[in-house]
């Protein structure tokens, strides 16, 4: 199984030279670290930063260089500054071609649920809202179980939803799955040393599987 920085190396490959990506609170943030080398890809963060880049070193944080979860970032040359008008204004106007968002849950309509959980405190959804309503590709970074072993691709989510029918793509510890628009998990790739049985009985949600499943490429 991956661990959360093999997750977001297996999400890096979905990148296109030139695209604007933003990337959500969690495992999404580590994608800045794994872009290929060559690749003009250029990160949005919605607290108002055009141009982030991989977390900083130890020792080198700048304070006043966060990302919209509050981690240290650094940028990259030709990065802009700007307020939260003009940056969701990026998002809402569809500028942004890929997000990138943790959950806890997403259902086979592509529905996701992402920012609250009944009875803990929480300040808010943020920007996922605009995010999920305005972007064109959506590709959910997630745990495939929870703690209890439970599934978190469900036949419907049972959290408050962030959004409805916008998850096109999800990768997990153990699989990379398509959703599909008739409704269902297609599965598309198994992580290195994962059988398809076992990610079959790991997701509630309705799977398709078809034909040998492929094992990831990570490097």
């Amino acid at each position: 199984m991956l661990d959360k920085n093999g997750i977001a190396k297996r999400i890096a490959k979905e990148l296109k030279d030139g695209y604007y990506v933003n990337l959500g609170i969690g495992i999404p943030t580590l994608v800045a670290n794994y872009i290929p080398k060559g690749m003009n890809v250029v990160l949005q963060s919605e607290n108002g930063l055009l141009g982030m880049g991989p977390f900083p070193f130890e020792g080198e944080e700048d304070p006043d260089l966060i990302n919209a979860g509050k981690q240290t970032i650094t940028t990259v040359p030709g990065s802009a500054f700007f307020d939260s008008a003009m940056s969701f204004g990026m998002i809402r106007s569809g500028k942004v071609n890929l997000t990138i968002l943790g959950a806890m849950e997403v259902d086979e309509n592509g529905d996701i649920a992402n920012w609250k959980i009944p009875g803990k405190m929480v300040k808010g959804m943020g920007g996922a809202m605009d995010l999920v309503a305005s972007a064109k590709n959506i590709i959910v970074a997630m745990q495939h179980v929870n703690k209890a072993g439970e599934s978190k691709l469900l036949p419907k989510c049972t959290l408050p939803l962030t959004g409805i029918r916008c998850v096109k793509k999800i990768v997990t510890e153990l699989a990379v799955l398509d959703v599909m628009e008739s409704g269902g998990f297609r599965l598309l790739e198994r992580a290195p040393g994962v059988s398809v049985d076992h990610i079959v009985k790991s997701t509630a949600g309705r799977l398709l599987v078809e034909g040998e499943i492929p094992e990831m490429q990570i490097d």
